[in-house]
């Protein structure tokens, strides 16, 4: 990072005072999603009052450290820093435009790669008061086509206000396993089985005279469910999202296991139990040490195997698989553990984004390791694609197909 001073940028309009710029930056990155209130403003001040400003790069650590909480949020931050501070003007260019699709196209000549959610961040709150009365009538028309598109927006372009629709969408969500019948049995005058401690039990009522039988069928329960989810680099632009899928989840439902990996494999059950949704993320995010850095499928899959496939994979449990196949190892050791983990349990379920791609193959070696050891492939960017998998869910077959079966019949 080049260490040019702050003090040679040009303010923007309205005194170039560095607290009202640190306010205007401020608001930058709560439009754009990250929790920053008034308290982290008086933060900032008094780091950057600490570090000074004559360097950008110990500027940069300073605001990084106050404003981002969570490794989820380094990215956006990062962005937003190196467009507000390297030329504030441009905000006020941003502003004065009037219609929002002219707004964004101008942000994006001077901002090459920002994402579309900091893009409608610098845009800011004009944009809602431009017009207020064309707005209203638009949103009185388009409700319905707004809902049934964001559907199918996928999660890597969707705004700041869509993926905000979207975590409240993804917290109504339901996971319905069938049930399963298991080992265990109960009493039911329409069994089929005859229930002979009952039976004796009802003709010592009648001193022997009679023996009425009893019958008792099998219990059946949803099958447990086990979330192997990749937060690796490839895959940090959907872990955002998928989080607040399993904390959905997790909450619904008794029996969900739930573990992270990347190159580390690490046990979030006991976070995602935690009723609000932040609380939990906040401790996901500190109980994670490799977030958004390589992928080591096969290491972290033998891990699972040896440590806790024993103890989550009880009673034909249903697992879900969340990565794209990109393994830093090449596929070292996948193949095995793919296969000890898909005769572990009673279907692997493989979810893929990538599969978004209507020419996706499995190139990688990674891929191409897993792929023959799958019950189902499923794509999983999108709401649409989060629903069409519980409802796939909840109409599991009663026997396990050949995972090449199913992966073609899914191609076909």
């Amino acid at each position: 990072m080049a260490d040019t001073a702050i003090g040679e940028m040009h303010p923007p309009p309205g005194g170039g005072k560095l607290a009202a710029n640190m306010m205007h930056f401020a608001r930058v990155l709560r439009s754009a999603g990250l929790p920053v209130g008034p308290g982290q403003v008086l933060d900032a001040l008094g780091a950057v009052a600490a570090v000074g400003i004559g360097r950008r790069e110990d500027f940069y650590w300073a605001l990084n450290a106050v404003f981002v909480t969570r490794r989820d949020q380094r990215e956006l931050f990062d962005q937003a820093f190196h467009v507000f501070w390297r030329n504030p003007r441009l905000l006020e260019r941003v502003m004065g435009l009037v219609l929002p699709q002219l707004r964004l196209a101008r942000a994006a000549e001077d901002m090459e790669e920002v994402s579309r959610r900091l893009a409608e961040a610098l845009a800011g709150a004009d944009a809602k008061g431009a017009d207020r009365e064309a707005e209203l009538v638009t949103d009185a028309v388009m409700t319905w086509s707004e809902r049934e598109s964001l559907q199918r927006i996928d999660f890597e372009k969707m705004s700041a206000a869509e993926m905000e629709a979207a975590k409240r969408a993804v917290a109504g969500m339901r996971l319905p396993v069938m049930n399963v019948p298991t080992r265990r049995f109960r009493p039911d005058p329409r069994g089929w089985r005859v229930d002979m401690r009952a039976t004796l039990r009802a003709s010592l009522r009648g001193g022997g005279a009679a023996i009425p039988l009893r019958y008792r069928r099998r219990r059946r329960r949803p099958p447990p469910l086990v979330i192997l989810c990749d937060i690796s680099g490839s895959m940090a632009r959907y872990s955002r999202m998928l989080l607040h899928f399993l904390h959905a989840i997790t909450n619904d439902r008794d029996r969900v296991s739930t573990f992270l990996f990347g190159t580390r494999l690490t046990n979030i059950t006991r976070h995602l139990r935690h009723r609000d949704v932040d609380v939990a993320l906040d401790r996901v995010a500190d109980a994670v040490e490799d977030w958004s850095g390589g992928t080591r499928i096969g290491h972290c899959l033998g891990a699972f195997n040896r440590y806790w496939s024993r103890r989550v994979l009880g009673q034909g449990a249903v697992v879900l698989l969340i990565t794209d196949g990109l393994d830093r190892d090449a596929g070292e050791g996948l193949e095995q553990n793919m296969e000890r983990l898909h005769k572990s349990c009673r279907r692997l379920v493989w979810l893929n984004p990538l599969l978004r791609f209507a020419g996706y193959e499995a190139k990688s070696q990674g891929a191409r390791a897993m792929r023959p050891h799958v019950d189902e492939l499923r794509t999983v960017h999108n709401l649409e694609s989060l629903a069409d998998l519980a409802a796939a869910l909840g109409d599991l077959p009663a026997r396990r197909q050949e995972g090449a079966t199913a992966i073609a019949d899914h191609a076909a």
